[in-house]
């Protein structure tokens, strides 16, 4: 028999997300690898810097959403989608932060630094 004051407020059970230790396995051997390449990467130097620096960053990017799936639980079922909606929200809010405090350090710098005089042309 279920609680008429729980159906009179129209609230819904939240399920918790269910993890097997095969999802467990897996999220673990994915973090290894994705951490093992660029250890990989920096060791043996087989591209140019800039290149490396990019291919860890997509590794960390990667990293990022394999600790959210399979550590973390987040898909867009579980919490009927609010734990995915926050999660977009604060990505949103942190590239606005970042972005503007880039832009307004590069503007700082560009009109506020006193010229550079050049050297070469002293008596």
């Amino acid at each position: 028999m279920s609680d008429p004051h729980h159906a009179a407020d129209g609230h819904h059970e939240i399920e918790l997300p269910h993890a097997s230790m095969r999802d467990y396995v897996i999220g673990f051997l994915l973090s290894v690898i994705l951490t093992a390449i660029p250890f990989w990467l920096v060791m043996a130097r087989p591209m140019s810097d800039g290149a490396i620096a990019a291919t860890i960053m997509v590794f960390a990017a990667v990293q990022i959403v394999v600790h959210m799936v399979f550590f973390l639980h987040m898909n867009p079922k579980a919490e009927g989608g609010w734990s995915i909606t926050s999660l977009a929200f604060t990505i949103i809010i942190v590239v606005i932060m970042l972005a503007g405090s880039l832009w307004v350090m590069h503007h700082l710098n560009t009109n506020m630094m006193p010229p550079a005089h050049d050297v070469s042309q002293l008596p």
